[in-house]
């Protein structure tokens, strides 16, 4: 029997996220309803428990029945709980800076402008998935999928048989007890086990369909997204064939960020995977996370670096504009390249925010 499922498309995709709560405008742009409001107000940083004082319990079942009610200071100083009465004041802020800016996407762009993202990290990724889950609506790839949830989601890394693999490091940590995809990708090496029996699947064809259709329930999976450039295959007489890797995620990641770019900036660019960069012009270079940032500085300024240092760097990108005429003068014609690293546990953190900011355009975010 069959038991493959198939994706409902009228769930909506990443329901935790709110995205199938949001309004359209003109632009393409997405305001808020009231129910997004209230999905906000039902997360476990804001939804009351058994130990709720009065003050909250009430200023909770206020903001349910009107979302948009101004909340003075001392409402919140009368919570007894103050870490509580901390996120409420996170939450606030975030609805009144999304409700003057109109959109997600102007205040992402709010935070970005002024560098201030004084929210709790979670909030800002929440903010970020869904203006990616809207984005990626026509969307029915899984790898492209997997792929976007690196600008939201942190990652754990490991090299597995000659594979640079990535799994979404709150839900590895949850299924293991040792440290997560880190320690795990140790086990695995030393031990002989399989990704099938640690109940890891690395995301194809065969469970696509899975995937897709977990969505629907926006919790934490086993699929490790495969990163890797290209596969070697050992022929006879000791040759190894290196073949291209046609379904790495590499792949997927950069129509991902290529979607990204257009969507927010309005600028039309082609991104592609690049194993090295060889290139005795290079002029200009983005980190897509901090590792990658102080990366590629130091590789740009001829410094030498520890093989332990370079094996951190998972992947470089060849960003090339389809229209130069909003570019800088000097970099017409020359592409802009991109880096992705891990630290030094095997973590990946990218900044979404990093590919807006630093773009050679004649026109500041």
């Amino acid at each position: 029997m069959n038991t493959t499922p198939t994706p409902d498309p009228s769930a909506p995709i990443w329901p935790a996220c709110g995205q199938h709560l949001l309004q359209t405008d003109e632009h393409g742009w997405h305001s808020p309803s009231e129910a997004y409001w209230r999905l906000w107000l039902q997360r476990p940083e804001l939804a009351p428990v058994h130990e709720s004082c009065v003050a909250e319990r009430r200023l909770h079942a206020q903001l349910l029945a009107q979302p948009d009610r101004p909340v003075p200071a001392a409402e919140l100083r009368a919570l007894a709980d103050q870490d509580v009465a901390e996120n409420y004041g996170h939450f606030l802020r975030l609805r009144d800076t999304v409700s003057l800016a109109g959109t997600l996407e102007a205040v992402y762009l709010g935070w970005v402008r002024s560098r201030q993202f004084d929210l709790p990290p979670l909030f800002m990724d929440l903010v970020v998935q869904a203006i990616v889950a809207r984005l990626l609506a026509e969307e029915d790839d899984a790898q492209l999928w997997r792929a976007a949830e690196l600008l939201f989601r942190p990652q754990r890394v490991a090299i597995f048989e000659g594979r640079v693999l990535c799994g979404d490091e709150q839900g590895l940590d949850q299924t293991q007890q040792h440290g997560g995809f880190g320690e795990l990708g140790r086990l695995l090496r030393e031990g002989g086990v399989t990704l099938a029996d640690a109940q890891l699947q690395v995301l194809g064809e065969s469970n696509a369909a899975r995937y897709l259709a977990d969505r629907a329930h926006d919790g934490r999976h086993r699929h490790l997204l495969d990163l890797t450039h290209g596969l070697s295959q050992t022929l006879s007489h000791g040759l190894v064939l290196q073949l291209d890797n046609a379904r790495s995620g590499l792949r997927s990641l950069a129509r991902v960020l290529e979607h990204w770019v257009r969507h927010l900036l309005g600028v039309s660019v082609s991104i592609r995977p690049e194993a090295r960069v060889d290139d005795p012009a290079w002029r200009w270079h983005i980190g897509l996370d901090a590792q990658a940032s102080s990366l590629l500085d130091a590789l740009y300024q001829g410094q030498s670096l520890s093989d332990e240092t370079l094996q951190r760097l998972i992947s470089l990108f060849r960003l090339e504009f389809d229209d130069a005429s909003g570019v800088q003068a000097d970099m017409r014609g020359r592409p802009v390249y991109l880096g992705l690293a891990m630290d030094d546990r095997g973590r990946l953190r990218l900044k979404p925010q990093n590919l807006l900011l630093n773009l050679p355009l004649t026109r500041s975010v």
